[in-house]
């Protein structure tokens, strides 16, 4: 458990998140989810690259427990920069990216989405940012190139999540399958991209980079500013102290999600 890497001959690498119970990845497992990325993006026998997990969801965000457990500031800067290091590490590997996404995604798990070149999702998926919940901010960035800007803006505010269904009518989730046939959907579209020139995939991963609308790393990197404003403030602090001391756990806030994104 934890973050497992496969690479089949066919080029086609694996990255799977399999850390329970909710897939929230500590600090360390947020960096070496990075280093995992980039190494395959560097390994020419890669062609593509399929990030999904196991367990109950794709990605349930940062550790709070972790967080907590912590004195000081030091968890919650390493949480910053380890999700910094593997949005980026998406963003910036250098063959194509296809997360495969079931169940919840939502807080780390929608900057790892939305900086992927392809998504393909289960039917019982569904995205959201509950952020402002928990006294942070960070990852409208990404939440803006899978949704349009006013919906990201109510989903910010009132930490709203929405279906794979309706990120399917927007374009930005390319496929919507029973969750049985997510990862065979997963590798199809892997396959596809394989199957072509990996010279010319790498030059157009590149070339699409270099013609994004934004700076994504910028971007984030300065929503995460108020990340620590809010810190500083102790606000972020007591929110998490409470998410924390009412028992919750990223799953059964990802259970209650996955009701309201069904409706």
């Amino acid at each position: 458990m934890g973050i497992e890497v496969s690479v089949g001959a066919d080029g086609i690498a694996e990255v799977v998140q399999d850390c329970p119970p909710v897939n929230a990845l500590t600090v360390a497992e947020w960096f070496r989810l990075g280093d995992e990325i980039r190494r395959l993006g560097e390994d020419r026998a890669v062609r593509v690259v399929i990030l999904r997990a196991e367990g109950r969801g794709f990605n349930a965000g940062v550790d709070i427990k972790e967080m907590q457990a912590t004195e000081g500031f030091e968890a919650l800067v390493g949480a910053n920069r380890g999700c910094y290091h593997a949005f980026a590490a998406v963003y910036e590997c250098a063959v194509p990216v296809v997360a495969a996404v079931h169940g919840f995604c939502v807080g780390g798990g929608i900057g790892l989405v939305g900086n992927a070149d392809l998504i393909v999702a289960s039917d019982d998926a569904f995205f959201g940012l509950p952020e402002v919940d928990r006294g942070a901010l960070g990852a409208a960035t990404h939440l803006s190139r899978l949704v349009p800007q006013h919906r990201m803006r109510e989903m910010v505010y009132t930490s709203q999540t929405v279906p794979a269904s309706m990120l399917h009518a927007w374009g930005s989730v390319s496929r919507v399958v029973p969750r049985e046939e997510l990862l065979p959907t997963a590798r199809e579209v892997a396959a596809s991209i394989a199957a072509k020139s990996p010279t010319v995939i790498r030059a157009a991963k590149e070339s699409l980079n270099g013609i994004d609308l934004w700076d994504v790393k910028r971007s984030y990197r300065f929503e995460q500013g108020f990340t620590f404003e809010l810190n500083l403030l102790g606000v972020s602090d007591d929110l998490r102290d409470d998410f924390v001391s009412e028992g919750k756990s990223a799953g059964s806030a990802g259970e209650t999600r996955t009701e309201k994104g069904k409706k």
